[in-house]
Protein backbone atom coordinates (compact mmCIF):
# COMPACT_ATOMS: atom_id res chain seq x y z
CA UNK A 1 0.00 0.00 0.00
CA UNK A 2 1.30 3.50 -0.87
CA UNK A 3 1.87 5.69 2.16
CA UNK A 4 0.44 9.23 2.18
CA UNK A 5 3.86 10.69 2.98
CA UNK A 6 5.38 9.21 -0.19
CA UNK A 7 2.29 8.99 -2.40
CA UNK A 8 1.06 11.29 -5.17
CA UNK A 9 0.01 14.01 -2.71
CA UNK A 10 3.26 13.91 -0.70
CA UNK A 11 3.77 17.68 -0.98
CA UNK A 12 0.35 18.32 0.53
CA UNK A 13 1.10 15.76 3.23
CA UNK A 14 4.27 17.63 4.16
CA UNK A 15 2.53 21.02 4.21
CA UNK A 16 -0.44 19.91 6.31
CA UNK A 17 1.74 18.03 8.78
CA UNK A 18 4.23 20.88 9.26
CA UNK A 19 3.73 24.56 8.38
CA UNK A 20 -0.06 24.73 8.03
CA UNK A 21 -1.14 22.44 10.87
CA UNK A 22 -0.17 24.62 13.87
CA UNK A 23 -1.77 27.70 12.32
CA UNK A 24 -5.06 25.96 11.55
CA UNK A 25 -5.18 24.31 14.97
CA UNK A 26 -4.59 27.65 16.71
CA UNK A 27 -7.31 29.32 14.64
CA UNK A 28 -9.76 26.40 14.71
CA UNK A 29 -12.61 28.20 16.49
CA UNK A 30 -12.47 31.24 14.22
CA UNK A 31 -12.17 29.15 11.06
CA UNK A 32 -15.20 27.12 12.11
CA UNK A 33 -17.13 30.34 12.61
CA UNK A 34 -16.14 31.63 9.19
CA UNK A 35 -16.58 28.41 7.22
CA UNK A 36 -19.39 26.83 9.23
CA UNK A 37 -22.39 28.43 7.49
CA UNK A 38 -20.99 27.39 4.11
CA UNK A 39 -20.35 23.82 5.21
CA UNK A 40 -23.78 23.63 6.83
CA UNK A 41 -25.40 24.24 3.44
CA UNK A 42 -23.58 21.27 1.92
CA UNK A 43 -24.30 19.08 4.94
CA UNK A 44 -28.00 19.86 4.78
CA UNK A 45 -27.92 18.98 1.08
CA UNK A 46 -26.31 15.61 1.86
CA UNK A 47 -28.99 14.96 4.49
CA UNK A 48 -27.29 12.40 6.77
CA UNK A 49 -29.76 10.06 8.44
CA UNK A 50 -29.74 8.10 11.67
CA UNK A 51 -27.76 4.88 11.35
CA UNK A 52 -25.87 5.88 8.21
CA UNK A 53 -22.14 5.66 7.58
CA UNK A 54 -20.60 8.91 6.33
CA UNK A 55 -17.02 9.65 5.26
CA UNK A 56 -15.81 13.17 6.10
CA UNK A 57 -12.97 13.97 3.67
CA UNK A 58 -10.44 16.53 4.84
CA UNK A 59 -12.08 16.74 8.25
CA UNK A 60 -9.31 18.90 9.77
CA UNK A 61 -9.86 19.39 13.50
CA UNK A 62 -13.11 17.46 13.30
CA UNK A 63 -15.91 19.99 13.76
CA UNK A 64 -17.81 18.69 10.73
CA UNK A 65 -17.21 15.09 11.80
CA UNK A 66 -18.84 15.78 15.15
CA UNK A 67 -21.79 17.46 13.40
CA UNK A 68 -22.19 14.40 11.19
CA UNK A 69 -21.90 12.07 14.18
CA UNK A 70 -24.75 13.80 15.96
CA UNK A 71 -26.88 13.46 12.82
CA UNK A 72 -26.22 9.75 12.23
CA UNK A 73 -26.52 9.03 15.96
CA UNK A 74 -25.01 6.24 18.05
CA UNK A 75 -26.11 3.60 15.54
CA UNK A 76 -24.30 5.36 12.70
CA UNK A 77 -20.64 5.77 11.90
CA UNK A 78 -18.42 8.63 10.71
CA UNK A 79 -15.01 7.99 9.18
CA UNK A 80 -13.09 11.23 9.78
CA UNK A 81 -10.32 11.32 7.20
CA UNK A 82 -7.47 13.80 6.91
CA UNK A 83 -3.89 13.91 5.66
CA UNK A 84 -2.81 16.02 8.65
CA UNK A 85 -1.93 13.91 11.70
CA UNK A 86 -1.70 16.92 14.08
CA UNK A 87 -5.15 18.20 13.10
CA UNK A 88 -6.59 14.70 13.26
CA UNK A 89 -5.23 14.33 16.78
CA UNK A 90 -7.31 17.36 17.77
CA UNK A 91 -10.33 15.80 16.06
CA UNK A 92 -9.85 12.56 17.96
CA UNK A 93 -9.48 14.28 21.32
CA UNK A 94 -12.57 16.42 20.82
CA UNK A 95 -14.63 13.42 19.72
CA UNK A 96 -13.61 11.60 22.92
CA UNK A 97 -14.47 14.66 25.02
CA UNK A 98 -17.99 14.65 23.57
CA UNK A 99 -18.25 10.83 23.85
CA UNK A 100 -18.96 10.54 20.13
CA UNK A 101 -17.79 6.95 19.90
CA UNK A 102 -19.30 6.56 16.42
CA UNK A 103 -16.37 8.59 14.98
CA UNK A 104 -13.27 6.81 13.68
CA UNK A 105 -10.33 9.10 12.90
CA UNK A 106 -8.04 7.96 10.10
CA UNK A 107 -4.85 9.71 8.95
CA UNK A 108 -4.83 8.95 5.24
CA UNK A 109 -4.79 10.32 1.70
CA UNK A 110 -8.29 9.87 0.26
CA UNK A 111 -6.82 9.52 -3.25
CA UNK A 112 -5.11 6.22 -2.39
CA UNK A 113 -6.66 5.01 0.89
CA UNK A 114 -7.98 1.43 0.59
CA UNK A 115 -11.58 2.06 1.62
CA UNK A 116 -13.84 -0.86 2.39
CA UNK A 117 -15.87 -1.20 -0.84
CA UNK A 118 -19.53 -0.19 -0.73
CA UNK A 119 -19.32 0.62 2.97
CA UNK A 120 -20.60 4.21 3.10
CA UNK A 121 -23.98 5.82 2.57
CA UNK A 122 -22.53 9.27 1.98
CA UNK A 123 -19.37 11.30 1.50
CA UNK A 124 -19.06 14.87 2.77
CA UNK A 125 -16.37 17.53 2.63
CA UNK A 126 -16.08 21.14 3.73
CA UNK A 127 -13.32 22.64 1.58
CA UNK A 128 -11.26 19.45 1.80
CA UNK A 129 -11.24 18.00 -1.72
CA UNK A 130 -9.49 20.68 -3.80
CA UNK A 131 -5.92 19.60 -3.04
CA UNK A 132 -5.57 16.30 -4.93
CA UNK A 133 -2.87 16.07 -7.60
CA UNK A 134 -5.18 13.76 -9.59
CA UNK A 135 -8.82 14.61 -8.78
CA UNK A 136 -10.44 12.02 -11.11
CA UNK A 137 -8.39 9.25 -9.48
CA UNK A 138 -9.23 10.56 -6.00
CA UNK A 139 -12.96 10.72 -6.61
CA UNK A 140 -12.94 7.33 -8.35
CA UNK A 141 -11.33 5.90 -5.22
CA UNK A 142 -13.89 7.63 -3.01
CA UNK A 143 -16.77 6.36 -5.16
CA UNK A 144 -15.64 2.78 -4.52
CA UNK A 145 -16.39 3.36 -0.83
CA UNK A 146 -20.01 4.30 -1.55
CA UNK A 147 -22.89 1.89 -1.64
CA UNK A 148 -24.95 1.81 -4.78
CA UNK A 149 -27.03 4.99 -4.73
CA UNK A 150 -24.73 6.53 -2.13
CA UNK A 151 -24.54 10.32 -2.06
CA UNK A 152 -21.68 12.81 -2.36
CA UNK A 153 -21.92 16.44 -1.22
CA UNK A 154 -19.15 18.96 -0.75
CA UNK A 155 -18.57 22.70 -0.71
CA UNK A 156 -15.69 24.38 -2.54
CA UNK A 157 -14.70 27.96 -3.30
CA UNK A 158 -16.17 29.84 -6.26
CA UNK A 159 -14.91 33.31 -5.26
CA UNK A 160 -11.56 34.15 -3.68
CA UNK A 161 -12.73 37.00 -1.40
CA UNK A 162 -11.47 35.39 1.79
CA UNK A 163 -8.58 33.57 0.10
CA UNK A 164 -6.72 36.25 -1.87
CA UNK A 165 -8.29 39.65 -1.17
CA UNK A 166 -6.15 40.31 1.93
CA UNK A 167 -2.92 39.58 0.03
CA UNK A 168 -3.99 41.83 -2.84
CA UNK A 169 -4.62 44.67 -0.38
CA UNK A 170 -1.22 44.24 1.24
CA UNK A 171 0.74 43.98 -2.00
CA UNK A 172 -0.90 47.20 -3.19
CA UNK A 173 0.25 48.97 -0.01
CA UNK A 174 3.79 47.55 0.30
CA UNK A 175 5.87 48.37 -2.81
CA UNK A 176 8.41 45.58 -2.25
CA UNK A 177 5.80 42.89 -1.63
CA UNK A 178 5.49 40.50 -4.58
CA UNK A 179 2.09 40.34 -6.28
CA UNK A 180 0.04 37.20 -6.09
CA UNK A 181 1.29 34.74 -8.72
CA UNK A 182 -0.97 34.28 -11.70
CA UNK A 183 -3.40 31.45 -10.93
CA UNK A 184 -2.81 28.15 -12.68
CA UNK A 185 -6.26 26.84 -13.63
CA UNK A 186 -6.97 23.56 -11.87
CA UNK A 187 -3.77 23.52 -9.81
CA UNK A 188 -4.22 21.86 -6.39
CA UNK A 189 -5.24 24.47 -3.84
CA UNK A 190 -8.24 26.36 -2.46
CA UNK A 191 -9.38 27.64 -5.88
CA UNK A 192 -8.82 24.41 -7.84
CA UNK A 193 -12.56 23.82 -8.34
CA UNK A 194 -13.50 27.37 -9.30
CA UNK A 195 -14.61 26.19 -12.76
CA UNK A 196 -17.91 24.28 -12.43
CA UNK A 197 -17.47 22.60 -15.83
CA UNK A 198 -14.19 21.12 -14.63
CA UNK A 199 -15.85 19.84 -11.46
CA UNK A 200 -18.52 18.11 -13.53
CA UNK A 201 -15.91 16.57 -15.83
CA UNK A 202 -13.90 15.26 -12.86
CA UNK A 203 -16.91 13.61 -11.24
CA UNK A 204 -18.12 12.18 -14.53
CA UNK A 205 -14.66 10.72 -15.21
CA UNK A 206 -14.74 9.21 -11.71
CA UNK A 207 -17.98 7.39 -12.52
CA UNK A 208 -20.49 9.52 -10.60
CA UNK A 209 -24.03 10.22 -11.82
CA UNK A 210 -26.67 12.89 -11.14
CA UNK A 211 -23.97 15.54 -10.81
CA UNK A 212 -25.11 18.94 -9.59
CA UNK A 213 -23.14 22.15 -9.07
CA UNK A 214 -25.17 24.85 -7.33
CA UNK A 215 -24.04 28.39 -6.56
CA UNK A 216 -24.45 29.56 -2.97
CA UNK A 217 -23.65 32.94 -1.43
CA UNK A 218 -23.38 33.78 2.25
CA UNK A 219 -21.91 36.69 4.20
CA UNK A 220 -19.55 35.23 6.79
CA UNK A 221 -16.94 36.49 9.22
CA UNK A 222 -15.30 35.89 12.57
CA UNK A 223 -16.22 39.06 14.45
CA UNK A 224 -15.03 42.63 14.79
CA UNK A 225 -12.03 44.13 13.00
CA UNK A 226 -9.90 43.29 16.04
CA UNK A 227 -11.05 39.68 15.93
CA UNK A 228 -10.76 39.40 12.13
CA UNK A 229 -7.17 40.61 11.71
CA UNK A 230 -5.39 37.74 13.53
CA UNK A 231 -6.89 35.03 11.34
CA UNK A 232 -6.29 37.00 8.13
CA UNK A 233 -2.69 37.66 9.14
CA UNK A 234 -2.06 33.96 9.82
CA UNK A 235 -3.97 32.04 7.15
CA UNK A 236 -3.50 31.76 3.38
CA UNK A 237 -1.03 33.51 1.06
CA UNK A 238 -0.71 36.53 3.37
CA UNK A 239 0.07 34.36 6.39
CA UNK A 240 2.81 32.57 4.46
CA UNK A 241 4.29 35.87 3.28
CA UNK A 242 4.32 37.39 6.76
CA UNK A 243 6.04 34.35 8.25
CA UNK A 244 8.90 35.06 5.82
CA UNK A 245 8.76 38.86 6.23
CA UNK A 246 7.57 39.76 9.75
CA UNK A 247 8.67 43.36 9.12
CA UNK A 248 5.66 43.72 6.81
CA UNK A 249 3.20 43.01 9.62
CA UNK A 250 2.53 46.59 10.76
CA UNK A 251 2.01 48.05 7.25
CA UNK A 252 -0.08 44.95 6.44
CA UNK A 253 -2.37 45.66 9.41
CA UNK A 254 -2.87 49.23 8.23
CA UNK A 255 -3.65 48.04 4.69
CA UNK A 256 -6.11 45.44 5.95
CA UNK A 257 -7.94 47.89 8.19
CA UNK A 258 -8.49 50.10 5.16
CA UNK A 259 -9.49 47.17 2.92
CA UNK A 260 -11.98 45.73 5.43
CA UNK A 261 -13.49 49.10 6.42
CA UNK A 262 -16.21 48.85 3.79
CA UNK A 263 -17.20 45.40 5.07
CA UNK A 264 -17.88 46.49 8.67
CA UNK A 265 -21.63 46.24 9.31
CA UNK A 266 -23.75 48.24 11.76
CA UNK A 267 -23.12 45.73 14.55
CA UNK A 268 -19.35 46.19 14.14
CA UNK A 269 -18.86 42.76 12.58
CA UNK A 270 -16.69 42.29 9.48
CA UNK A 271 -18.50 40.12 6.94
CA UNK A 272 -17.58 39.28 3.36
CA UNK A 273 -19.99 37.59 1.01
CA UNK A 274 -18.43 34.33 -0.10
CA UNK A 275 -19.47 32.59 -3.29
CA UNK A 276 -19.13 28.80 -3.18
CA UNK A 277 -20.25 25.77 -5.14
CA UNK A 278 -22.42 23.13 -3.48
CA UNK A 279 -21.56 19.99 -5.40
CA UNK A 280 -23.65 16.81 -5.33
CA UNK A 281 -23.54 13.43 -7.06
CA UNK A 282 -24.53 9.81 -6.57
CA UNK A 283 -22.90 6.44 -7.13
CA UNK A 284 -24.96 4.73 -9.83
Amino acid sequence: MTDAATGPNAAMHTNWNTASAPVWIAQQALLDQQLGPLGDEAMATLGPKSGETIIDVGCGCGTTSRQLARLVGPSGHVLALDISAPMLQVASEQAKTEALNQITCQAADAQIHPFEPASADGIFSRFGVMFFIDPPAAFANLRLALKRGGRLAFVCWKDDNWINMPMRAVTAAIPEAPPLPAPVPGAPGPMAFQDPARVRDILQAAGFANIGVREFHKATGVGTMEETLPIVLDIGPLGRALRERPDWREPAIAALCEAFASYVEEDGQVRLTSGVWIVTATNP
